[in-house]
Parts: structure tokens; sequence; C-alpha cells
């Protein structure tokens, strides 16, 4: 009795010994996180032109599964207008939105000998390109939301409701961009006249010849069932958008049964700051959250 009781004890010894040896083998390999440090990348080519460059801002701990991408595109009436313009709101992303990979895009600007279109939205699909090659490097996903900001505004909508095969885009905002270049205020108000003979200077094609062109570019003609999820801001007293061009949009968006918020500044013009500027950030932040 006395034998098997010592026996016991041994083996009740020895088995706790090998459990701990084997936990203690195997703690490397078990609930160890991944730690990855923040890292930006600046002006990374990915075309031939000087101008086709973006930014990266990769946040720490970032996983290829996981980690989403918001894209910026600039202002400028498709012909002027950097990057660096849009800095500030690098800065503001980062800070809000610290699991989220910041992707800030230059394009080809457009001249009297270089239309815009299709120019710059193959800009656009160059970008998204390069970084899906990149994916595994990066350790970012192909989920993408965009954020433009006036003739940016426009591209992300253009690109994101018509050129969009591979539905990388999952949301997109819109900052006082056009939507709809046949929109009669264009036309009959004089305010606006100035802005659309730019747009057909530039791209070489008159309105009163060629409305289907003009419509091919409109993201309000070119929203479909399939189009992502969509925020709009807009000024009341803006000199260059027609406020028709964000309210038919978000009715469009509705009847469509797209997911969509619109924002319409009554006192505000083509920009805005203060509480306004903080009242965009809260209902953009708000709207990632939930749709992206």
């Amino acid at each position: 009795m006395k034998y098997t009781l010592n026996l016991i004890n041994k083996f009740t010894i020895l088995l706790i010994i090998v459990i701990c040896t084997y936990s203690c083998i195997n703690s490397n390999y078990i609930d160890v996180p991944k730690i990855t440090a923040s890292k930006e990348i600046i002006n990374v080519s990915y075309g031939a032109t000087s101008l086709q460059k973006y930014d990266i801002y990769l946040p720490e701990n970032r996983s290829v599964t996981t980690t989403k991408v918001i894209m910026l595109i600039h202002g400028g009436s498709w012909i002027s207008g950097d990057k660096n313009d849009l800095n500030y709101l690098v800065t503001y992303l980062k800070n809000k939105n610290p699991n989220y990979a910041i992707v800030n895009i230059n394009y080809q600007l457009a001249t009297l000998e270089k239309s815009p279109f299709p120019m710059q939205i193959n800009d656009i699909q160059l970008v998204i390109k390069h970084l899906k090659s990149k994916s595994t490097e990066y350790e970012i996903t192909t989920r993408i939301g965009i954020i433009g900001i006036s003739a940016g505004g426009h591209l992300g909508m253009l690109y994101a409701y018509g050129f969009d095969e591979l539905n990388n885009v999952e949301m997109v905002c819109s900052i006082i961009g056009p939507t709809n270049f046949l929109d009669q205020n264009y036309y009959d108000n004089p305010d606006f006249t100035d802005i659309i003979s730019g747009i057909q200077l530039i791209t070489g094609v008159n309105y009163i010849d060629n409305p289907e062109y003009y419509s091919i570019l409109s993201p309000y003609y070119v929203a479909s069932e399939s189009s992502p999820p969509t925020i709009l801001f807009y000024g009341g007293m803006d000199p260059l958008v027609p406020i028709s061009q964000g309210i038919d949009l978000h009715n469009k968006l509705d009847e469509l049964g797209i997911i969509n918020e619109f924002t319409l500044y009554e006192n505000e013009g083509h920009g805005w700051e203060g509480p306004a500027l903080t009242d965009t950030y809260n209902k953009l932040e708000n709207f990632i959250v939930k749709h992206f």
C-alpha cells in the first residue's frame, strides 16, 4: 500500500513537470501578439510621370486581413492642386482613425492639351492597382474608402460609381464635389456659366453638341444600385457648385436604395471652417465607423 502511494506521488510529480515544461516551451508560439510599428512612405511612384505619386501612412499593428485604406483626393478644378493641400486631413484622420492606412494621392493635372477624363480616373485606378500589388508588403487590405474635396470629390464619386469594377471602394465622401454637369443651374444661372465654360475648355467637348459625354462624367447619372455608401457635404452659398448638385444626388441615391447622408451648410461657400468644419468631421467620423 505504501509502495503504491509512493508510486502515485512520483507519477503525479512527473506529470506536473511535463505539463509545466510543455507550457513553457509553447509559450513562444501562443498568445504573443505581433507588434508592427507605424510607418510613413512619401512620394511612392505609381506611374511614369512626376505627378503620379502618393503618400501612404501605415498604422501600427496593421494586418493584411483587417487594415482598411482611406484614400484622399485633392481638389483644384482638375487643373491644379496637390496632395500636400490635404495634409491637415491626414493629421486629423491619423488621430481619429488610428487603425486605418491613409493614402494621399497626386494625379496628372489637366491642360488645354490634356483632358482630365479619362486620364485622372485612370490614375485613381493605377493607385488602387499599385496598392493591391503592395498589399502583403504594406500589410493592408484591398478595402478602400475615398474622401474627395471639390474636383477630388467628383473624381472619387465617378470612380466609385462607374469604374470600380472589382468593388474595392466600400465608402465615398464628397465635400463640395460636382455631381451633374448637365444640371440646368450651370447653364441658366450667370454665376455658374464660367465654371461650365472652363469644363468645356479643358475637355474640348461642347455641352450643346455632346450632352451624352457629360452624362458619362456625372456621378448623378453613373450611380447605380451597387454604388457604395456615400456621405455628401455642400455649402448653400457656394459660388462654384450649385446646391442642387448635392440635393439631387442625395435624392437619387435614396431612390436607388444606397446608404447615404447629406448635409447642407446654408451660410457656407466652397469650403468652411469653425463649427461647420467640426460638424463635418464629426459626421464623417460617425459614417466611417458605421459603414466602413
